[in-house]
């Protein structure tokens, strides 16, 4: 088995799933194997490629049944029907894009764990079901974990398809809770791999765009750039990364946000703005600017990465009251920036016991915090500390590390 599917909902951009589908694309194909994709929004190459817009979550017929049947406790005729439509629909075109690329091997990328996309989990269940398809479910987060999703009119598909259980497919999750709820609530066994980073490839020593930004925004050599490299949606606490910065008694007190608010509207965005104004705090959304070199895609003259960002920043902070695992950590990790962290449960478990060198707090800032990242941006304790965290992050969540999960997965088929 050397041709492998991922299918999701869309595998672009630089959101979690997508960066995280890119990393397994890395280490597969560099292991022999050859990728391909299925999803309403793609950039990924074009000619292993198949877009399906009935596939993305933001297609007007899909978030039309999403707000039809969450909130809900019932659902009319019309909206089953049109849910079984759509999900032949999308069945029809899956058949046709494993014919096409004669994929072996299925990865759904979080397309089998939350529901965005009902129709799509149903037709990728059916299909596994039909064809026995080899299948490794990727899980990044599940509907019990948003509560959004907790009251539904839809139970039943939810049952049937986040996630189903089937004989030919392996369920991968994030973290170990994660994996604790999926063997409890479907009784479904599976492994865990977290999220990973390339330790083996290091970032550069210098970088002319990252100078060239931080001049661009305002800041001066002695200026600290505190940077919060997250999309702007409410539980990633972004309000105490403000409170932070108000407390560090900077000439210009300002915080920069690397992402804009994707897919959650904009109310959030604005009451940070709101709140910052109230504490003295210049918040810079800078997501505009800000594209990605690790994903699929290249973005053109002009934009600047994320690469840039973190290399242009003096402090990162990652303050969230929940993640699945923590992207941002290992981004902060391998660019060896020192990072302010809010002790959110999964860190707590996975990562906290790696024995990682960073300034934690318990759900609020204080000023001893502040007195903490004093002495962490001394040099002589920014050099030691961030050392020791690279070789950590190589040790624990390596491409290696993801290698020596994924294979035998693979293999066990």
């Amino acid at each position: 088995m050397k041709r492998i599917g991922f299918v999701s909902t869309r595998i672009a951009g630089t959101d979690g799933v997508s960066l995280e589908t890119f990393k397994w694309c890395q280490v597969l194909e560099r292991n022999g194997y050859k990728c391909f994709f299925f999803a309403g929004e793609l950039d990924t190459p074009a000619e292993r490629s198949l877009v399906e817009p009935l596939a993305h979550f933001e297609h007007p017929d899909v978030a039309g049944i999403g707000r039809e049947v969450f909130g809900s406790r019932k659902r009319d005729l019309k909206t089953t029907a049109r849910i079984h439509e759509l999900s032949d629909h999308l069945k029809e075109q899956l058949y046709g894009f494993c014919r096409q690329f004669q994929v072996d091997l299925l990865i759904p990328e979080n397309a089998l764990a939350i529901p965005m996309n009902i129709p799509l989990a149903m037709a990728i269940t059916e299909l596994v079901a039909e064809t026995g398809m080899p299948t490794i479910a990727h899980h990044h987060d599940f509907s019990w974990e948003r509560k959004r999703f907790l009251i539904n009119a839809v139970q039943d598909f939810i049952q049937y398809a986040f996630p189903p259980n089937l004989p030919t497919m392996r369920h991968v999750v994030i973290n170990s809770e994660a994996s604790r709820q999926l063997s409890f609530r479907r009784g479904i066994s599976n492994v865990i791999i977290p999220n990973v980073f390339d330790f083996a490839s290091p970032p550069p020593a210098s970088n002319a765009e990252a100078k060239h930004l931080r001049r661009e925004l305002g800041f001066q050599r002695d200026d600290c750039m505190v940077l919060q490299p997250t999309r702007v949606v409410p539980r990633k606490w972004i309000e105490r990364a403000v409170e932070l910065v108000s407390l560090m008694d900077q000439r210009k007190p300002r915080l920069v946000v690397s992402h804009g608010s994707g897919d959650e509207g904009d109310k959030y965005a604005e009451r940070v703005l709101e709140y910052a104004r109230r504490l003295g705090v210049e918040v810079l959304y800078v997501g505009d600017r800000i594209g990605s070199i690790r994903c699929f895609q290249e973005h053109g003259d002009g934009v600047y990465t994320m690469d840039d960002v973190y290399q242009a920043a003096d402090l990162i902070t990652y303050p969230s009251g929940y993640e699945g695992f923590g992207n941002a950590f290992l981004e902060a990790i391998y660019f060896r920036k020192p990072i302010v962290v809010n002790r959110y449960s999964i860190f707590v478990e996975d990562i906290e016991p790696c024995g990682f060198d960073v300034i934690s707090f318990e759900s609020f800032v204080t000023r001893q915090i502040v007195d903490r990242i004093k002495w962490f941006l001394e040099p002589e304790h920014l050099a030691i500390s961030t050392r020791k965290n690279y070789e950590l992050g190589k040790k624990f969540f390596s491409y290696e590390v993801l290698e020596t999960r994924l294979l035998p997965l693979i293999e066990s088929f």
